[in-house]
């Protein structure tokens, strides 16, 4: 009985130390390079470039409204209805396509008289109804405006002035600003004693920037026969693209 037992402890001995043995061949680190070189960084260029583009507008945008007040909410707007059928009828008549003016908003607000130590006070109710109107005969702007407010249009703001497609002369700005961000990028190259070898990234910024609106002046140049038109000069509207490259350069 002795002698088997001390059999079992032998065996157990010489597998833990194999085990042990094991482990240490498992744990012990692999031979490898004794220093690693860092991957060397491109130059890279960064550049933003711009180009400006301006032509003659085609179309006006015109906001034109009627403004009524009376004593009560629903004779503001029977008063405002009336002058608003006689805008509309003004505007057909200048030729302008259903599809060119639209309603932008109709308003219907009390009128209120403030006293001292009391509680404010309704005096009537004001009306309003506007229009939305894209003119693409400039030369007639003027007659149609004084067409609006002879048919009782009392609220006229703009003109803001535009291209009916901006397409064409944005892609014309593009092409530009493109053009001048491969020069720069060449120069600035050379400069260094290098040369372009990609490009990595491009961005853009592209937009059109028409004269701010602003309250048109109903003046008129009086004459012995009839008034003249009200004035109005379309100047031109300025179409900017943007791009951002960046380079990567070689030697």
């Amino acid at each position: 009985m002795k002698t088997a037992f001390r059999s079992v402890l032998l065996a157990s001995a010489l597998f833990g130390l194999g085990t042990l043995a094991q482990a240490q061949t498992m744990s012990a680190p692999s031979p490898g390079p004794s220093c690693c070189t860092a991957p060397v960084s491109p130059t890279t260029l960064s550049l933003s470039a711009n180009a400006d583009v301006k032509l003659a507008p085609d179309i006006a945008t015109v906001s034109a409204g009627v403004v009524t007040e009376a004593r009560t909410a629903k004779e503001a707007l029977a008063q405002n209805a009336v002058r608003m059928n006689a805008v509309f009828v003004a505007i057909r008549a200048s030729g302008i396509a259903t599809k060119d003016y639209q309603t932008s908003g109709i308003t219907l607000s009390p009128q209120y008289v403030y006293e001292p130590n009391r509680k404010p006070r309704i005096t009537g109710y004001q009306a309003s109804n506007r229009l939305t109107i894209k003119v693409r005969k400039l030369e007639g702007l003027g007659e149609v405006l004084d067409a609006l407010v002879a048919q009782g249009a009392n609220e006229i703001n703009g003109p803001t002035f535009g291209l009916d497609n901006p397409d064409a002369a944005l892609d014309q700005a593009r092409t530009e600003a493109m053009q001048t961000a491969l020069r720069r990028a060449d120069l600035y190259a050379r400069a260094a004693g290098l040369k372009v070898k990609r490009i990595v990234t491009i961005s853009e910024n592209a937009s059109w920037s028409p004269p701010q609106p602003q309250m048109m002046m109903m003046a008129r140049a009086m004459a012995d026969s009839a008034p003249a038109p009200t004035p109005v000069a379309a100047g031109e509207v300025s179409l900017n693209a943007q791009v951002s490259v960046v380079f990567e350069l070689e030697k």
